[in-house]
């Protein structure tokens, strides 16, 4: 009987050994959070506003413009304003242009609109343009006058504005 235990039990072991094994492969899952946080902002690019030759005995003003390009974070409210410049004295109505020598001053006005009825300032919520960003690069229009006839000797006059964007 002994003999029968040895042979049943060697036979199990070797039916154990030589069967297939199940392989059981172990699996883990775990989440991880992925963030970014948008700003809210803007860029303004400005380009030379040149008026060209100025005939100061012509009967006439004499027009120009030139194009911003803003570009805001989309859903951004932005206002644009232009400052008074460097000549002293200036307004919104009237900006001046000096010669080198600051001794002489040409008036000119810078408008928001082709019309030239809609003066540009840098009082938000009075006299800048308000907007909303998209995303990509808006054209942004300034148009300029100088006034006809005025007394200046001839030169070139220049003047700086600061472009301000609000957001």
């Amino acid at each position: 009987m002994a003999r029968v235990i040895t042979i049943l039990i060697a036979g199990a072991f070797a039916t154990a050994v030589l069967a297939p094994m199940n392989a059981h492969a172990g699996t883990d899952t775990d989440t991880f959070t992925v963030t970014a946080n948008v700003l809210a902002t803007c860029e303004i690019v400005a380009n030379d506003l040149d008026f060209g030759d100025y005939n100061p005995v012509a009967a006439s003003n004499l027009d120009a413009a030139t194009t911003l390009s803003l570009t805001c974070t989309n859903g951004t409210s932005y206002n644009v304003g232009l400052d008074l410049g460097e000549g002293t004295g200036a307004s919104t109505a009237t900006r001046y242009m000096a010669d080198s020598g600051d001794t002489y001053f040409l008036g000119y006005t810078l408008y928001q609109n082709a019309g030239r009825t809609t003066l540009w300032g840098a009082n938000v919520g009075s006299n800048t343009l308000a907007g909303s960003g998209t995303g990509s690069a808006a054209t942004i229009d300034v148009y300029g006058r100088v006034p006809m006839t005025q007394t200046v000797p001839s030169g070139n006059f220049s003047d700086t504005i600061t472009v301000t964007v609000t957001w």
